[in-house]
């Protein structure tokens, strides 16, 4: 008769990933950092960070895509066109018009401008992500309204500080280049953009500091 040896094997634990709800808040907090770090960028200078998110949107790359919903026009060809006429025309009028008249007359189309853009970038990150888009308007201008009062009192206090007018109108393209690189490093890691939004709001803290401080500091020179 022969021996049959009966071998247990234990059963494999089933494979369990995260559950749905849990999956579903990681991608959101990704997609909201990638949203305000886009909208922190627009509120620097919004034109090159719109031209890089379309253009990432189109390519379908690095989880930027805007193809979902009412925002597609972002990545289609006759916007990002759109986009570089009016990029060209600041620098035109900037050339053109002494400076006085520029902060009279384009620098508030160009804050209109970055709070619309980073409004936009926003809510259609993630409307793109099957999210609800509308927190991202109010929140994209909010962090958009919120770079630009970070960062236009250190420009114009630079530019005021500057003697040769070829310095001056180059810091806009000093401040397209810094607007791009953070565009691209927040597309590259998505909550770099809560790190932006905090280092924006470090900045208005100390400029508005300095700017109390200051008028204090006149106040007590006149009595």
């Amino acid at each position: 008769m022969a021996a049959f040896a009966v071998v247990y094997r234990p059963a494999r634990a089933p494979h369990r990933s995260a559950p749905l709800h849990i999956r579903s808040m990681h991608g959101l907090f990704f997609y909201i950092g990638l949203g305000l770090g886009l909208a922190i960028a627009c509120g620097m200078r919004p034109y090159l960070p719109l031209l890089l998110a379309g253009a990432l949107a189109s390519a379908g790359a690095l989880g930027v895509a805007f193809a979902r919903g009412h925002f597609r026009f972002l990545q289609s060809g006759w916007w990002l066109l759109a986009v570089v006429v009016v990029l060209a025309g600041t620098y035109l009028a900037q050339l053109r018009l002494a400076r006085e008249r520029f902060d009279a007359l384009v620098e508030p189309m160009i804050w209109a401008q970055a709070v619309a853009a980073g409004a936009l970038l926003f809510a259609a990150t993630l409307a793109a992500h099957r999210g609800a888009w509308w927190p991202g308007l109010v929140a994209g201008a909010a962090a958009a309204a919120l770079a630009r009062a970070a960062v236009g009192p250190i420009v114009s206090g630079a530019r005021s500080r500057l003697p040769d007018r070829a310095a001056r109108e180059a810091l806009t393209v000093y401040l397209d280049g810094a607007s791009l690189a953070l565009a691209a490093l927040v597309a590259l890691l998505h909550p770099l953009g809560y790190v932006a939004a905090a280092l924006a709001m470090l900045v208005l803290v100390r400029v508005r500091s300095r700017a109390a401080a200051r008028q204090g500091g006149l106040r007590i020179v006149r009595r």
